[in-house]
């Protein structure tokens, strides 16, 4: 049944009605089990969701929903390996790619032995380029997935790095960024990761072949030892002189491929035990989303959290805001993963919908965000719910700073919630805004993969209670194809059929 259709969705929009004066400090102040009752603990992450505004009614009312949409059914039928990308007739087993080796049979058991058996030689490879002291600096050509993902979580276990190597992201088919890359480099020191699946993606192909023309015009001929891509597409990769291909299925989309051969630049940053940990780490939250009851799920938690707010308080973004220097490209990371996922405006059916889908997802690394955008959170006209991630244990040496960084994070989620009186207005904070806090005790490869699970999970969620179809993005193909025409056109001076607009854009360029 879609959710608006629901007993369930009445009763939550009769109760959002009733509750439309909900004051956290108040809620605290009568119940003094709030933040127990409100918070858990999930494999490796600790979660606070007790500044949010929600009670033990609202969630009881939300598990309702969940059972009315079918929830737990269109969760069990991903994890068996149906066809629930229903647009593309595929199924969705990204959480295939961690499961450990031989732990399934029936129907799962072949594509989980294709699974690693990509693996294993893929992590040897990443050894081998580990031990190479020749090459110094790895390029990684991608975009979207075959970007964020790997770019995200080299930076985030930057302390798990081995020495010797440096790590590059080239995604934007703007040629300042390429060149920027370029500029530092030697080609005989250098390997390039083409990540493709297809090799025919138009940003990605263009810097790959700026990339090959770069490296021959520097002397270089060996493109079998500097070049390697990550694709299924091995002819036309042997066309451009690359031999070593590492391939991935169509039950992987882009944004959950990290876990796939798209993550060989971080394997060969933090090495084989260490992806193998990040692996680990995510099937550990697998296995807490699969088994654990609705009501104590944080991933069910978390998704209906965000179907509460978008639908029914009507708050129309999120924004994540880590505490750690090394996820500062976490929030690019979501948001592609929730915005790209269930920024939909039909059903899985193809029907419009009447309700909200993904919110806006922003954010940036605190402490810098507080000197940025918190103005407007602690004073603005809107209400933006924000998620903190804090890390318990430092890396570094450095205990005051990050005691004053944790310090910091714990602050302004209580000055959200509590606000300040001010009778002259300019120093008036509202309070009673809602936040959520997740704490990693310590940030390794293992405790990544579990964070980064339970967001893929809390996106599957939301996704499914609205019952829409997460696993395409149609959406980003239309303008692809208007720039194929556009192109052209630069090329041809043809202006038939153009707007104004468009013709005129193309005149003042060229």
């Amino acid at each position: 049944m879609r959710c608006d259709q629901t007993p369930a969705w009445k009763a939550l929009t009769t109760h959002a009605a009733q509750a439309s004066g909900f004051d956290l400090r108040t809620a605290f102040a009568q119940d003094a089990e709030r933040a127990s009752a409100l918070s858990q603990t999930a494999p490796h992450v600790f979660a606070d969701l007790s500044k949010n505004h929600t009670d033990v009614a609202t969630e009881a009312l939300l598990i309702e929903l969940a059972r009315q949409t079918g929830l737990a059914s269109h969760r069990d039928a991903m994890f068996r390996g149906e066809p629930i990308n229903n647009t593309e007739g595929r199924a969705v087993m990204h959480w295939l790619l961690r499961q450990p080796e031989g732990s399934l049979g029936g129907d799962l058991a072949a594509p989980l032995k294709l699974v690693h058996n990509t693996l294993k030689p893929m992590l040897a490879y990443a050894e081998q380029i580990r031990a190479d002291a020749q090459i110094t600096d790895v390029v990684n050509i991608g975009i979207g997935g075959s970007d964020l993902g790997p770019q995200m979580a080299v930076l985030a276990l930057q302390d798990f790095v081995t020495p010797g190597k440096r790590f590059h992201f080239v995604s934007n088919v703007d040629g300042h960024e390429l060149a920027a890359v370029l500029k530092g480099l030697k080609a005989q020191n250098t390997l390039f990761l083409i990540a493709s699946k297809t090799f025919t993606t138009l940003e990605t192909m263009t810097n790959a072949r700026s990339a090959l023309a770069w490296f021959q015009a520097d002397g270089c001929q060996d493109v079998s030892r500097h070049f390697a891509a990550l694709t299924t597409n091995v002819a036309a990769a042997a066309q451009m002189g690359i031999t070593t291909t590492f391939g991935f299925w169509d039950w992987v989309g882009g944004r959950y491929s990290l876990w796939s051969a798209i993550g060989l630049p971080l394997a060969i940053a933090v090495g084989a035990q260490g992806f193998r940990d990040l692996l680990a780490g995510a099937h550990a939250m697998d296995q807490h989303f699969q088994t654990a009851p609705l009501e104590a799920n944080l991933p069910v938690r978390l998704g209906l959290l965000d179907v509460w707010y978008r639908n029914f308080l009507n708050y129309t973004s999120r924004s994540i805001a880590p505490y750690h220097s090394a996820l500062r490209r976490l929030p690019a990371y979501l948001q592609q993963l929730e915005m790209e996922s269930n920024g939909k405006r039909v059903d899985r059916n193809g029907h419009a919908l009447s309700y909200g889908t993904s919110p806006v997802l922003w954010g940036e690394p605190g402490t810098n965000g507080q000197h940025a955008y918190f103005q407007m959170l602690h004073q603005g006209t809107d209400v933006v719910p924000v998620e903190f991630i804090a890390v318990k244990k430092p890396t570094h040496n450095l205990a005051d700073h990050h005691e004053l960084l944790l310090a910091n994070a714990i602050a302004q989620a209580q000055a959200l919630m509590q606000g300040q009186a001010d009778e002259g207005g300019h120093q008036h904070f509202p309070g009673n805004r809602p936040s959520t806090f997740l704490l990693l005790d310590e940030l390794t490869p293992a405790s990544l993969g579990a964070l980064i699970a339970l967001q893929e999970h809390r996106v599957f969620v939301s996704g499914s209670v609205w019952g829409i179809n997460s696993f395409d993005q149609w959406g980003v193909e239309l303008g692809k194809v208007l720039a194929k025409d556009i192109h052209a056109r630069m090329a041809s001076g043809d202006r038939a059929s153009l707007d104004s607009s468009t013709a005129a854009l193309l005149d003042r360029i060229r």
